[in-house]
This record gives C-alpha cells, structure tokens and sequence, in this order.
C-alpha cells in the first residue's frame, strides 16, 4: 500500500469497506455470515483513478477480515486478482471458494 493510504482509516458500513480520499472513495461491496465475508464489487471514484487507492482499500479490508479470525471469498474479479498479484492473503481465502486452486 502507498505510505500515503496508510493513515486513512477503513470505514465499515451494512454494506461496503471504504476509505475516503480528498472527499472521494474507494469501497468494496460485501456480504457477510457468521463465519465468511465475501467481497462483490471493487470500485473508487473516477478522481481516484490510478492512485492505488482501491488497492488500498483492498489490502484494508483483506486485514480486518484476517483479524475478524472470517474466511474470505473473493468473488471479485479485483480483489481475485489482486490475491493472485499477492498470494500471501491466500491464507484468508475459504478453502471451498470454487476458483481457490487459481489463486
């Protein structure tokens, strides 16, 4: 994560993990059990465009997920490749997830 992403703090609401930016955001859509989190949808404002702020936001929420002691299921294609680009946060990842053996 950029030095510059490290300070802003990750925001948990019912449905999204989001950081705000200058009065804009990056958040990851999610759904949540007892004992999984999946993440649906990656996306930050356009003013945030190649600022490494939704990588930020990723790798926020991949922390608290691990901290929460939940599995997670990457159903999105971001957050998919950004395990693939990092495969250390494999170890979150819910052994039944259905792409688990392409991370």
């Amino acid at each position: 994560m950029k030095p510059e992403f490290e300070n802003i703090p990750l925001v948990k609401t019912d449905k999204r993990f989001q950081i705000e930016v200058n009065g804009h955001y990056a958040f990851i859509d999610y759904r949540e059990t007892t004992h999984q989190i999946a993440l649906i949808h990656t996306e930050a404002d356009p003013e945030l465009g190649g600022t490494g702020a939704a990588a930020a936001v990723v790798e926020k929420t991949l922390n608290y997920i691990e901290e929460s002691g939940k599995k997670l299921l990457p159903f999105c294609p971001y957050v998919f490749a950004f395990i693939k680009k990092h495969p250390e946060w494999k170890r979150i990842v819910d052994e039944k997830f259905d792409g688990y053996d392409k991370l």
